[in-house]
Parts: C-alpha cells; structure tokens; sequence
C-alpha cells in the first residue's frame, strides 16, 4: 500500500510535467564562500559534473572547498520543466532532481576524486529519497559531460557496489547519464548553509569507503 505523497517519488511522465517558463533565474551575486561566479563559463578549460545527492544545501559543501574545484553552484537537472522553480521541482512534478553543479580544474583534480565525495557523502541505495527527505528530486544522480566522466561514473558504482554488497547494504540506485540542461536555483539556495551554518542538512552516508583511482578500470 503506497503512503501519502507516494506518487511524488515516482518520475512524472513528459506530457504531465509541468510547463516551465523561457525566463531563466541568472544567478545575481558572486560565490558567499569564495568570491568566484558561479557560472561555469567564467573559468576557461574547466570541466563539469553534476552531482545529486539528496537536499542540495549539504551537498554542495562537500564539494566548495575541494582542492582544485573552482565553483559550485545549485540547481535542477535530468527532468523536464524548463526553468523551473524550487517549489516546483518540490512538487515532483518536474521530472527533476537537486543537483550541485561541479566546476573544476581537471589538472587539479580528477574526476575520480569527485566521485569518491559523491558516493561516500550520501546512501545511493534509498531510491527516490534521501534520508528522512522522500521524492524524485531527492534522488542519487550522476550527469556528466562527457564519456570520460561517464565511463568513471559507471566505473566507480562498479566498485563501490562491491563494498557496499560487503557491508550488506543493496543495489545502488544512483541514476548515471550524459547530462541535459542545467537550471540555476535561486540565490537564496546558492551556498546555504556558508550563509546559515546552523541550516537544514540531511546529508548522511553509509560509512562505507569507495576505493579511489578506479577511473574507467574494469
């Protein structure tokens, strides 16, 4: 028997998503931790991965201060709704999921390292929620930009899932895929919780460590 708010984790269809707006939310300050933009084109020969892992605010601290990782920013990605707001993608009937955009310096950082905070920073294995937080948008997703991030993608869940088999935890649910468009959130989500330190994180992860270096081994 399914319970209340069942349905909003399950991915609405297309046709039934909700419509969106052309206008998109442009983000209006610089970085609250760092002073950098957010947007991904202001820094030259960087790389992108989008990373969701449950509410956004805990998930992209994990990632600001990284060694190598130029900006992060918050946002909605790998459903239907052309710019849609937070209390539309809330509603589940957006299709989409809370992601972190990642923009990084590649000769800095590899993407294996990212992906090792990504999987050890939540549980990949709940499906449509995240915790005590339940719904599409709570989902764990990996978008990538291109086939190098996406063979160490699927790669690493490889191995991961081996670890986490041992520790008798189940399938990973994580849903890997090339990314589509990227929505900005508002600012008032942009580095929440550098702005509100004592704010809302349910973050939490098996305790289980993802081997590192893996890149596309077999």
């Amino acid at each position: 028997m399914l319970g209340i708010g069942a349905w909003k984790q399950r991915m609405p269809r297309r046709e039934d998503a909700l419509p969106g707006r052309e206008q998109a939310i442009a983000p209006a300050h610089a970085h609250h931790v760092h002073g950098r933009p957010l947007q991904a084109e202001a820094f030259p020969g960087s790389e992108v991965l989008l990373l969701g892992m449950g509410c956004f605010w805990g998930a992209e601290r994990k990632f600001w201060n990284l060694p190598g990782v130029l900006t992060t920013a918050v946002g909605y990605a790998g459903g239907y709704t052309p710019n849609p707001s937070y209390r539309e993608v809330c509603s589940g009937q957006t299709g989409h999921a809370e992601v972190v955009q990642v923009v990084y310096d590649p000769k800095q950082i590899d993407v294996d390292a990212l992906l090792r905070t990504f999987w050890e920073s939540h549980d990949p294995t709940q499906g449509m929620r995240q915790g005590n937080d339940a719904g599409t948008q709570y989902r764990s997703a990996i978008y990538t930009s291109h086939n190098g991030q996406l063979d160490a993608a699927k790669a690493t869940a490889r191995h991961y899932q081996a670890e986490l088999d041992r520790a008798g935890y189940g399938a990973i649910t994580t849903e890997i895929a090339a990314t589509g468009p990227f929505y900005f959130a508002e600012d008032e989500h942009q580095q929440y919780l550098s702005k509100h330190p004592d704010g809302y994180c349910g973050l939490g992860g098996t305790g289980v460590s993802c081997p590192i270096g893996l890149g596309s081994s077999n």
